[in-house]
């Protein structure tokens, strides 16, 4: 193992050990946090992406592409096969 792939590791070890060790109220602000740090990323591409685009058609388009994300969520949710038998 390479002294990159040590230190990501360890770094992964990390945020798993932190994370466990959250309650959960400190789980669901951790999760809003991440969406609301998407967002403003994406925002920001979509900035990029369409320059003539004023706030609110900015705005739009997250919504359609959050849309599109929720859609594709739902088309690829597969049953878990059982496999304790």
């Amino acid at each position: 193992m390479g002294e990159f792939d040590a230190l990501a590791e360890a770094i992964y070890k990390d945020k798993v050990r932190r994370a466990r060790a959250m309650s959960p109220e400190e789980k669901l602000l951790a999760g809003q946090e991440l969406f609301d740090f998407a967002c403003k990323f994406t925002l920001a591409g979509i900035a990029v992406q369409h320059p003539e685009a004023d706030e609110d058609e900015r705005f739009r388009l997250l919504r359609q592409r959050l849309a599109l994300g929720e859609k594709l969520d739902r088309l690829s949710v597969r049953p878990v096969p059982d496999v304790t038998e």
